[in-house]
């Protein structure tokens, strides 16, 4: 009861809640990032939680160690399900809902981020061995192998190099970032393998598109996160349901619902759907993500955003 209450106001800057003997609330919270005002604040919220919950006594300890940055991996099973996209857009959501965000783009043989974030010809500069990240327009500071190689050039490298650029872009200075969003190659390959072993992600987004073929694939690379013991936070249902722009008739090219219907038959969260508009196609190429503008698109991202901020805020 007392931790429950103690994380519902902290979060994750909650290090340690332990009740002692006599009634006495032991509290270590990170404050690391936080100004004065911020830090009172904080302690002050905590105390009334706890007294609130049973305490007779708090005693508050604080420190500035740096958190181990949350890591959300998303994936899928196949390539073409919009991943990059969804990946793009609930990295700008999660800014927008006041998240310190970062993006990584771990897809080393197609790398599309660049594109989407309006960061297309940046290079990052360095300090020591390790990057800095290339800031976008959309408040959502960013790496990926197309910030690193000419336009047009492929890579053409096998494992231990795949391991060895996702290793460059996770390990970067990512300043007060506390979450990092990595998009994933799709399938189930070395650079996954490599995020499984080395940088163990608080949990995996999953997308796929409707129609069975991707949901198949999408099952693969649920399987894969769940050997490496890594939660599948939800699954969402991208490209579902269609709006003719001219007769305003709705049609379901890729069919709908079956995203929603696998995440049910798996026990899996359903994260929402992202609807096949044109308008995410357009805006997307001119590096915009919709999620930084207003309209159904937007709102069917930052709906997800929501959820999986959701997950990451409720105490396991």
């Amino acid at each position: 009861m007392l931790e429950q209450a103690v994380r519902g106001v902290a979060g994750d800057r909650a290090a340690q809640v332990r009740a002692g003997e006599d009634d006495v609330a032991v509290l270590v919270l990170e404050v690391g990032g936080l100004d004065r005002q911020a830090r009172d604040a904080l302690e002050q919220a905590v105390r009334e939680a706890a007294l609130e919950a049973g305490a007779r006594e708090v005693r508050v300890a604080m420190t500035a160690e740096k958190r181990a940055r949350v890591i959300i991996a998303v994936g899928s099973g196949k390539g073409g399900v919009g991943k990059s996209t969804l990946a793009a857009n609930l990295a700008v959501a999660m800014a927008r809902l006041g998240r310190k965000v970062g993006l990584v783009d771990a897809d080393i043989y197609g790398p599309s981020q660049p594109r989407l974030m309006a960061t297309e010809g940046r290079r990052p500069e360095a300090e020591g061995q390790k990057l800095i990240p290339v800031p976008s327009p959309f408040g959502v500071p960013m790496l990926s192998m197309g910030h690193l190689i000419k336009a047009g050039q492929a890579v053409a490298w096998r494992g231990p190099m795949l391991g060895k650029a996702l290793e460059q872009l996770i390990d970067a200075h990512w300043g007060d970032a506390e979450l990092l969003v990595v998009d994933l190659p799709p399938g189930t390959g070395d650079v996954q393998l490599t995020m499984l072993s080395k940088y163990k992600p608080v949990g995996a987004v999953i997308v796929s598109t409707p129609q069975d073929l991707a949901l198949m694939d999408a099952a693969r690379a649920i399987g894969l996160f769940e050997q490496g013991q890594v939660p599948i936070i939800g699954i969402v249902e991208n490209m579902a349901g269609y709006i003719c722009p001219h007769c305003g008739e709705a049609s379901d090219p890729f069919g709908m619902g079956g995203a929603e219907t696998t995440a049910m038959a798996m026990g899996l969260p359903f994260l929402g759907r992202v609807p096949f508009d044109l308008a995410i196609r357009r805006e997307s190429d001119a590096g915009h993500p919709p999620a930084a503008g207003d309209g159904a698109p937007a709102e069917a991202f930052i709906s997800i955003a929501r959820a999986v901020l959701a997950w990451l805020d409720t105490p396991r």
